[in-house]
């Protein structure tokens, strides 16, 4: 269990708002009995928020209001006191420009609406893409004991006869439909069985990729990432999270202590061995900036190349989430890379990550690999440098085609995303297979807030031609789903003046992912001179969130996290006054 010694009422955060008799705290139980509440019902108990990202425009939370109140019958089970905070969700289908764009804004909402609030402990109630890492960054900068209750991925599906992958088959089955293999209705009726039930993506894009991640940073209970968000088990999850958030509180152990820089290798250690997404790594950057842990794009790479891919999922590998869950889940891959973690680190759970998969076993050795029979034995994810990014780019190697991870080509540049959409397909470009493509000013300043466009489509013409995979290089990011050989992150973006900004029609692109390489063929005097004739693209933004965006983001290589939020090791006040 805990080291830290159980605190008494009168030590809790919510005491101080609620325990002196004093007009303020008269002012604070009155109304908290405005709501209908006795005094004995909240004064005295751990005061548990269940920061909840579910809303009517984010489909993959349409079950986080029953969710709401299974997290509410364990925090009342185990003695607290349970309010809901709804805060921003960030729907990955319908936010524009990108949910990336507001990752930052649910960071700083989530810290001060636990800083501000007579909070004593927090359930982070998420799962679409940047609401656990978003919310992670918020309670780690708060401090506030906190624990992840991870929303779960949707049901698996077929559709003629088909597993289908969400994110990953609409990527496939768009490019047949650009080849002029889907019909329109084909099409149409796809739509009715990609997203089957509540829950986030089905296979290991981001959404499982970080809600994996937290539960081996020990930021959640052992085993919940991999429950399917409509199995009874979900339920049963999101009681037992209620329950451990009073725990949390009596404690005092804070996400600070959890969130160490072993725990950071487990995150790292366990992203590469589940394939996971390119994104956690902006992600794991950022939160890295708030605990002040030393990280660097070199240390994913470290890991990558010592740690082999298990999870035979999509989009690298068979299956889905589901059939995850059902072979032995996250405990299960873990435990056949214990070697490789640091099994000492702290768990929510009251443990180490040691006695978390304990007892853990694998039921289908197809599905979660033995490190003697790996979908492949490292490199799940590559760090590329190079005078075309000499502050790293991101590449995915088993989602990618092998014969173009050594690749020479002439680049064709388009200048923005609209530029891309307009020319793709223009047979004057003359465009073949050989060719790379280079999409700049898609970064977090350029698009702005990188966006999912790195996943560039393939010309029409040559889709025809039966060609599904060709080196693309952008400043953008890639969803967790997509697949292709598809450089990201590039650092510094274009629209900083990045080198990525001066490439040209037909200048030569070397990649080499082997040898961790992406150069482009031009003297340093040339690029000099063509960078004296560069001119930056005019800011977007006179006031708002956006402006703040295009001042303090940093750049993806840093995690995109805003400058001023990130950690500078002191610490900030607790209200005077309460």
């Amino acid at each position: 269990m805990f080291s830290n010694r159980k605190r008494q009422p009168d030590q809790l955060r919510s005491f101080r708002f609620f325990g002196p008799d004093d007009l303020r705290s008269f002012g604070h139980r009155s109304r908290q009995k405005q709501s209908g509440y006795a005094s004995a019902e909240f004064e005295g108990k751990p005061i548990v928020a269940i920061l909840n990202t579910g809303n009517d425009l984010i489909s993959c939370h349409s079950h986080f209001r029953q969710r709401v109140d299974d997290v509410k019958r364990g925090v009342w089970q185990a003695g607290g006191f349970p309010v809901e905070v709804p805060v921003i969700g960030l729907s990955e289908t319908f936010m524009k420009p990108t949910s990336m764009f507001y990752r930052n804004l649910l960071a700083m909402e989530a810290e001060e609406v636990l800083r501000a609030h007579p909070i004593d402990a927090a359930v982070l109630m998420g799962g679409c893409d940047k609401t656990i890492p978003a919310l992670l960054m918020g309670a780690l900068s708060a401090d506030v004991p906190s624990i992840v209750m991870p929303g779960g991925p949707m049901n698996r599906t077929k559709w003629r006869g088909e597993s289908l992958g969400s994110g990953s088959d609409v990527w496939k089955y768009w490019a047949e439909r650009g080849a002029g293999r889907v019909s329109c209705d084909a099409w149409c009726e796809l739509e009715d069985h990609i997203a089957p039930s509540a829950g986030h993506c089905m296979t290991m894009g981001t959404a499982s990729t970080m809600t994996s991640i937290a539960e081996a940073m020990g930021m959640s209970l052992p085993g919940s990432a991999s429950i399917p968000a409509t199995h009874s088990s979900h339920t049963r999850m999101a009681a037992s999270t209620g329950r451990q958030a009073v725990e949390l509180a009596w404690h005092d152990v804070r996400p600070g202590q959890i969130m160490t820089k072993d725990a950071f290798d487990n995150a790292i250690v366990t992203l590469m061995a589940i394939g996971g997404s390119t994104n956690a790594m902006v992600h794991l950057m950022a939160l890295a900036g708030r605990a002040q842990i030393p990280l660097t794009l070199e240390r994913f790479d470290e890991l990558s190349q010592t740690t082999p891919v298990l999870a035979n999922v999509r989009p690298a590998g068979t299956f889905v989430m589901e059939d995850f869950f059902d072979a032995g889940g996250l405990r299960g891959l873990m435990s056949q890379i214990v070697p490789l973690l640091n099994t000492d680190a702290l768990s929510v759970a009251g443990g180490t990550l040691g006695e978390a998969i304990e007892g853990a076993e694998v039921y289908d050795p197809d599905v979660i690999r033995s490190v003697d029979d790996p979908i492949c034995m490292n490199n799940s994810l590559a760090v590329l440098r190079g005078n075309l990014c000499p502050d790293g780019a991101i590449i995915k190697p088993p989602a990618a085609d092998e014969k173009l991870q050594q690749h020479t080509g002439p680049a064709v540049v388009f200048s923005d995303y609209a530029d891309l959409k307009a020319r793709i397909d223009d047979p004057l470009l003359n465009i073949t297979a050989d060719h790379v493509i280079v999409l700049q000013n898609a970064g977090p300043i350029g698009a702005p807030g990188i966006p999912e466009w790195g996943m560039l489509p393939i010309p029409r013409a040559l889709l025809e031609q039966g060609i599904r995979d060709m080196v693309r290089i952008s400043d953008a990011r890639m969803s967790g789903t997509s697949y292709g050989t598809c450089v990201l992150h590039v650092s510094p973006e274009s629209a900083v003046g990045g080198p990525l900004a001066l490439v040209r029609d037909g200048d030569i692109i070397k990649l080499d992912v082997a040898g961790r390489s992406l150069q482009i063929d031009v003297t340093d005097e040339d690029l000099a001179k063509r960078r004296s004739q560069w001119t930056p693209p005019p800011k977007r933004y006179t006031r708002g969130y956006g402006h703040l965006l295009e001042q303090e983001i940093t750049q993806a290589c840093d995690g995109c996290d805003f400058r001023f939020l990130q950690s500078d090791g002191s610490q900030t006040p607790e209200p005077d006054i309460y």
